[in-house]
């Protein structure tokens, strides 16, 4: 039996979703605790029925949404300097890249 793909996208967001709200044992200062799923895959899950303008717009409040829990984790974290931008970066799935 096929699954509906809006289905299994929104079966991914919630995967997502909770793996993001798990709690861990802060890592040692400096050290990047590695991420399953990017938050960004996330967004772009949760704006894929959304077309033009208010897809975009969407996608911004989530990343926006996305690196603000990210900083959190690293101020939790204690991390400073590269290694909080490495760890935001990493944790919001970036790369570098831009959003839409």
């Amino acid at each position: 039996m096929k699954l509906p793909f809006a289905a299994v996208a929104a079966s991914l967001v919630c995967l997502s979703v909770a793996s993001a709200q798990t709690t861990t044992a802060p890592a040692a200062p400096g050290a990047a605790v590695p991420v399953p799923a990017t938050k960004r895959v996330g967004c772009l899950g949760s704006t894929q029925n959304l077309q033009g303008q208010d897809k975009r717009d969407q996608m911004q409040l989530c990343m926006a949404q996305a690196r603000l829990d990210c900083l959190k984790q690293a101020i939790d974290q204690k991390l400073v300097g590269e290694a909080r931008k490495s760890a935001i970066k990493t944790c919001v799935g970036t790369d570098g890249a831009e959003q839409q």
